[in-house]
């Protein structure tokens, strides 16, 4: 009788421990898969060394950062475009002041500094480029001869659109290099654009 009751909680207490090591193990393979599918979110080249060399923690802050880096571009092309529909950003005279305006004011007036026609700018992004070309409507420039050039210096250009916001001309270029071991000389093929779309 004795052995029974001993034995009662051991074998009751068993199947408790193993749906929690169950429960546990499941919880961990879901947050795995998480992990593994956010970080697919991310392009390749963002990651410092390989992805595969890095562990979880150092993918998901890697991720983090990326994910910033975003939201920062976001909010400048935000700006840019408020400065290139010619808003004024006026507060309403409704004798509240919206602190959100405020900091949109500082931001377009910033950008509006460095914001004088035409603009090139260019982002090196792990081993792929990306190209922002801002114009007016009657400076012209061939698309081919940027694409020449990016060509040229060892970048392989991979997508171009343009669109027109009042009277001003965005292009965007994104190309990838072709040698990632070589890479490109970026401050020789940003003043080589400059020229070719300032000129």
């Amino acid at each position: 009788m004795k052995n029974s009751k001993s034995n009662t909680p051991t074998s009751s207490n068993s199947p408790e421990k193993l749906d929690r090591k169950t429960v546990e193990r499941n919880r961990r393979i879901h947050m795995k898969g998480l992990c593994l599918k956010l970080t697919s979110l991310v392009p390749p080249h963002h990651f410092q060394p390989s992805k595969e060399m890095l562990s979880q923690q150092e993918q998901l802050d890697q991720v983090a950062t990326y994910i910033k880096q975003l939201k920062e571009r976001v909010d400048e092309l935000k700006a840019r475009k408020a400065i290139a529909m010619g808003n004024n950003m006026n507060t309403s005279g409704s004798g509240s002041t919206d602190t959100n305006m405020i900091d949109r004011e500082a931001t377009a007036s910033s950008m509006a500094e460095h914001f004088r026609l035409p603009v090139v700018e260019l982002r090196e992004l792990g081993s792929s480029l990306e190209v922002n070309l801002v114009t007016g409507l009657k400076k012209n420039f061939k698309l081919c001869e940027v694409i020449s050039v990016l060509d040229e210096e060892g970048a392989e250009v991979v997508s171009a659109n343009f669109s027109t916001v009042g009277d001003r001309v965005f292009h965007t270029i994104h190309a990838q290099v072709k040698v990632s071991r070589v890479g490109v000389e970026t401050p020789r093929l940003y003043q080589r654009l400059k020229d070719l779309v300032c000129s």
